[in-house]
């Protein structure tokens, strides 16, 4: 197809986020004159990100183009889905729609950060249809880790493109982490032009464990525990937390929770109802020595490796609030991601030195919040689409659930494997994918959004790595002369003591550069200050086989 021809697609499908990684859902919807935005989310940095906070999608695309939107529309509650929100809020003017439990959770995150612009919130539910000029958005029930989330359908006139969000199907859920199977097959009834579907465990065959299992399996090892029981989760696995609490509650123990990222969310769901917790089974963290061990569940909770590192702390005797001890039961409710699973297994060793005993999910009995083969296989069955995108997942995963999309009867040649910014169009008879937009990541440091890149990271790496040697030298630019130093200082690099000699040749090396330069009729200082860099470089690797961060300061007088 052409270039022209591409140009006036109907339909464009575009991952801003959430493909080749498990996070940062961001999919843009364009139905001719109109452009919708699929959840918002923030992703966790890799450890290459030194000091950086979280990760958001680039929204370049969507600045260019924010006369088209319409809106953004939310799967879920989780930070995956919502974490970007108070970051690019400011500069779309958009409304956002959502479940009740998720634009509360919104609205949490907007104080929080302190975001003061007027928006609109819609709430959705199953019965809710939201009309827009080309298309009109019908909304399902799904089951998560958290309660409350939803799968979306946009209908036009070409086909339903259809997005799961992050899914299981699990019979022994119930309440607001059910899911809608009737209304599923209702939205499947029109002709669903694309399936847009979660990715994250579409390596793992089978079904999940039902999460009733999960929790008979936590109540017997509670019921065995003679002393302390510590839980390890994710503050966001809201599944988990209700079990341990009603657990807790049935062999009369007292829960406390360690982590500040639960206390907001806990308190807005709880407030919502969506927590079922007697009276007087919560306790503050400062109460916990008041109560024998064998009363007491203390949890561990964090958005990321905090429940990890939290333990560690623990292990070590450096946590603020209550450290392992001989006889307590550690339970590690967590699936570290990939680049938590040094720490977690370095931590394990020291929760045993500590005197603890440790309980990890059986192989055979886990439950995630994401749907295994045989699920999402289910979901290809109930929507039967005529193009597929997996998406939210590692590119191996998006691989596996194409696998599994061709086995359950989408042709090969329809399954479309998509990197950030490529896009998928379609003109009305066929679908192709030819294009690609702007996308990447905007690191979000502190208060700063944006303006760390990959220079600032390579900076932060090589002194992570090598250290920083800095030269500093005061002169007096109209007698020509040095005043003071060459005056050496390093940080991470050598241990001063043991490397007098090098630090000495090194300050020979800066007196003779700027005397050199006295001598010139101009001082070109940033000659000047190159020349030192080049000059130390050289020699501190030949001796040292290092290469730090070398600065020169120059000060006038």
């Amino acid at each position: 197809m052409n270039a022209s021809k591409n140009a006036q697609s109907n339909i464009k499908i575009i991952p801003l986020g959430g493909v080749g990684e498990i996070a940062k859902n961001m999919y843009v919807a364009e139905v001719d004159d109109e452009m919708f935005i699929l959840d918002a989310g923030l992703m966790f940095p890799e450890d290459e990100m030194l000091g950086v906070d979280i990760v958001i999608p680039d929204i370049s695309y969507i600045r260019e183009h924010r006369q088209k939107l319409k809106g953004i529309f939310l799967s879920h509650g989780h930070e995956d889905s919502i974490g970007a929100i108070p970051y690019i809020i400011e500069a779309l003017d958009v409304p956002i729609y959502g479940s009740k439990l998720t634009l509360a959770l919104v609205k949490d995150r907007l104080r929080a950060k302190g975001v003061n612009k007027k928006v609109k919130f819609y709430t959705i539910n199953s019965n809710s249809r939201m009309k827009f000029k080309n298309t009109e958005m019908v909304f399902f029930e799904t089951s998560h880790s958290i309660p409350d989330s939803y799968g979306v359908s946009l209908e036009t006139k070409y086909g339903s493109i259809v997005y799961t969000g992050e899914f299981k199907f699990d019979q022994s859920l119930s309440g607001g982490y059910s899911y809608n199977m009737a209304k599923m097959y209702d939205v499947a009834r029109k002709d669903i032009l694309a399936l847009i579907s979660d990715s994250t465990e579409a390596e793992k065959r089978g079904y999940n464990t039902p999460e009733n299992v999960i929790e008979e399996h936590i109540m017997d090892g509670f019921r065995k525990a003679r002393g302390r029981i510590v839980v390890s989760c994710y503050a966001s696995n809201f599944v988990r937390i209700q079990q341990v609490l009603t657990n807790a509650a049935k062999t009369n123990r007292k829960v406390s929770f360690l982590g500040r990222t639960l206390e907001s969310s806990f308190k807005v769901a709880r407030k919502m109802g969506y927590f079922d917790i007697p009276e007087g089974l919560l306790i503050p963290s400062h109460e916990i020595e008041n109560y024998p061990d064998n009363e007491l569940v203390i949890v561990a909770t964090g958005s990321q490796g905090e429940p990890i590192e939290a333990l560690g702390s623990m292990s070590r005797g450096q946590h603020e609030v209550t450290n392992i001890k001989d006889g307590d039961i550690v339970y590690i409710l967590t699936t570290p991601s990939s680049n938590m699973e040094v720490i977690l297994y370095s931590t394990m060793n020291e929760l045993v030195k500590a005197g603890a005993s440790i309980v990890t999910p059986e192989q055979n009995i886990h439950a995630s919040g994401h749907g295994l083969s045989e699920e999402l296989k289910m979901m290809l069955n109930v929507m039967k689409p005529k193009y597929f995108i997996p998406v939210q997942g590692e590119f191996k995963m998006q691989i596996a659930h194409a696998k599994l999309a061709s086995e359950s009867g989408v042709l090969p040649e329809n399954i479309f494997l998509l990197e950030k910014g490529d896009v998928v169009s379609y003109d009305g008879a066929e679908m192709i994918s030819a294009e690609k937009v702007t996308a990447g990541n905007v690191l979000i440091d502190g208060s700063g959004v944006g303006d760390v890149g990959n220079i600032v990271l390579r900076d932060r790496r090589m002194l992570s790595e090598d250290g920083i040697f800095i030269a500093v030298v005061t002169i007096d630019p109209k007698k020509r002369m040095i005043m003071a130093g060459p005056e050496i200082q390093s940080r991470g690099f050598v241990y001063v003591k043991e490397s007098e000699d090098l630090l000495k040749e090194a300050e020979g090396r800066v007196y003779d550069i700027v005397n050199d330069s006295l001598d010139e009729k101009k001082i070109e200082w940033s000659t000047l200050k190159q020349g030192i860099r080049d000059d130390l470089g050289k020699y501190l690797y030949d001796n040292t086989k290092r290469r730090p961060m070398i600065i020169p300061i120059i000060s006038e007088i």
